[in-house]
C-alpha cells in the first residue's frame, strides 16, 4: 500500500468501495503547522465517470486497484464511440468519447503505444504516451528564413487540437506534441 505521497497521475486506488482514477493532484504545504504536505486529488469513478476530490495527509495510506493495462490500438470511430483492439489477442474494447476526453485529442488509427486499462475485463480508459506524433491539418504558410527559435504560429492538427508551432513549420508536416502539457516538442522523423 502506497502513502499519498507516491500516487502519481493516471493511478487507480480503492476508495470508499469504489476504484478511482487520479486524473490532477495538487500538493500544498500548510504555513504554520507542523506535519508535511496535503495532497489534493481529483479523481474519476472508473464506472460511473463521477468527479470525487478528496485532500489525503502525505503519510495516509492508499490501496492501488487490480487494474491490467493491456496494447491496444484504435480500430475506428463509431459516432461517440472509440473501439479499441487488443494487439496480443484481438479483443475489442468500446470506449465512448466522455470517458477517454483529455486522451481523446491524442488518439488517432496511427497512434502507437497506447494500452486500455482493463477493470475486470472491461476497459474503463486509456493510457497513451507521453509524447505522440500527429500531422499538422491547418496553419499558416511556413516562412522562408524562420529559425527555429522564433515566434510561433497556431497549427491545427489531425484530431482538432490546436498547438503553438515555429513559424517554419508547414502544413502537412507530421511533429511530436508532448501529451502532458500539450505542447510541440520537435519534427517526427
Amino acid at each position: 500500500m502506497p502513502k499519498a505521497s507516491e500516487i502519481k497521475k493516471n493511478a487507480a486506488v480503492e476508495y470508499n468501495g469504489s476504484v478511482y482514477f487520479v486524473k490532477d493532484i495538487e500538493r500544498s504545504v500548510p504555513q504554520g503547522r507542523a506535519g508535511g504536505s496535503i495532497y489534493r486529488m481529483r479523481m474519476y469513478d472508473v464506472v460511473t465517470g463521477a468527479k470525487l476530490d478528496e485532500s489525503f495527509k502525505d503519510s495516509e495510506m492508499l490501496n492501488l486497484a487490480d487494474l491490467t493495462r493491456r496494447p491496444v490500438t484504435l480500430s475506428y470511430i463509431d459516432g461517440e464511440e472509440y473501439n479499441f483492439m487488443d494487439s496480443e489477442d484481438f479483443t475489442m474494447y468500446p470506449l465512448n468519447k466522455d470517458q477517454i476526453e483529455e486522451e481523446a485529442q491524442f488518439i488517432t488509427e496511427e497512434t502507437q503505444g497506447m494500452q486500455a486499462v482493463v477493470l475486470n475485463d472491461v476497459a474503463v480508459g486509456i493510457d497513451i504516451p507521453t509524447i505522440v506524433e500527429l500531422v499538422i491539418t491547418e496553419t499558416a504558410p511556413a516562412m522562408k528564413g524562420a529559425s527555429a527559435t522564433s515566434r510561433t504560429k497556431p497549427a491545427t492538427l489531425t484530431t482538432g487540437l490546436v498547438v503553438q508551432v515555429p513559424e517554419h513549420i508547414a502544413e502537412g508536416d507530421r511533429i511530436k506534441v508532448n501529451t502532458d502539457e500539450c505542447r510541440f516538442t520537435g519534427r517526427a522523423n
